[in-house]
């Protein structure tokens, strides 16, 4: 086995984990701007997981997921949540939650679903999302906007619940 052969042999006996990115996108209200998946239950916010293997960053995962769904191509803002969530029947995911930064109404109306993977988008407000996003991403989605509130800094988060 040559040093390259052996390299990779290692590489591949590593732990895997997944990386998933999305923007933290609110209105002039403060409300938070929701997308529904048509392939699962429930509420997300506009983001998914990170082409690591072609080289994409977080940063720009969650820029490009967010073109992709809601066709709206946003500079990322900050970094407000590292979340790490373990999940069952898959490796633990790291989720990056970045600022989206504040929709115009004009922004609003040049949304475009990608029809493929999501039935409609909706704009709640802080106190409905613990019912929308259950579980660690609706904690990861309250917790950003405190840092957001705070102007602290981003959020070490265990399965959406402050570590450290």
């Amino acid at each position: 086995m040559t040093t390259t052969d052996a390299y990779a042999a290692y590489i591949a006996s590593l732990p895997r984990v997944l990386a998933g990115a999305a923007a933290l996108i609110r209105d002039a209200e403060g409300r938070v701007l929701l997308v529904e998946p048509n392939y699962r239950e429930g509420w997300a916010l506009p983001g998914g997981t990170v082409e690591s293997d072609a080289g994409e960053t977080p940063r720009q995962g969650a820029r490009r997921e967010t073109l992709e769904e809601i066709g709206l191509d946003r500079e990322m803002g900050r970094l407000l949540a590292v979340d790490w969530v373990h999940g069952t029947g898959r490796p633990p995911i790291v989720a990056y939650l970045y600022d989206g930064g504040v929709v115009t109404d004009a922004d609003l109306g040049a949304i475009r679903l990608q029809e493929a993977e999501l039935l409609s988008w909706r704009l709640v407000p802080r106190e409905e999302l613990a019912d929308r996003l259950p579980g660690a991403l609706g904690r990861r989605v309250l917790t950003a906007l405190d840092v957001l509130t705070e102007g602290s800094g981003t959020a070490e988060l265990e399965n959406g619940h402050r570590a450290g």
